[in-house]
């Protein structure tokens, strides 16, 4: 389907509740979720977060992570990525 049929698609279906304000806020709530997930790459759910907390906490137990005895090497670790 093209962004143009996509459009009058969804305008088809908003026409069949345009009259219900219940429905109305619900689509307006949902659509605007959608845009700010679009806008904000970087935002994650409840269950990702602490799947990475998770994952971390692993690693850290295993040894894995990276220790810094001054801020200057932390400084050169973080610009060298």
């Amino acid at each position: 389907m093209t962004a143009l049929q996509l459009n009058a698609e969804l305008f088809r279906a908003m026409g069949k509740i345009a009259d219900d304000e219940t429905m109305m806020k619900k689509v307006l709530k949902y659509v605007k979720r959608l845009a700010a997930k679009k806008e904000d790459p970087t935002l994650m759910t409840k269950e990702e977060f602490f799947a990475k907390v998770d994952k971390s906490k692993a690693q850290y137990e295993r040894g894995e992570y990276t220790r810094f005895s001054n801020e200057d090497e932390m400084v050169k670790w973080l610009n060298s990525l």
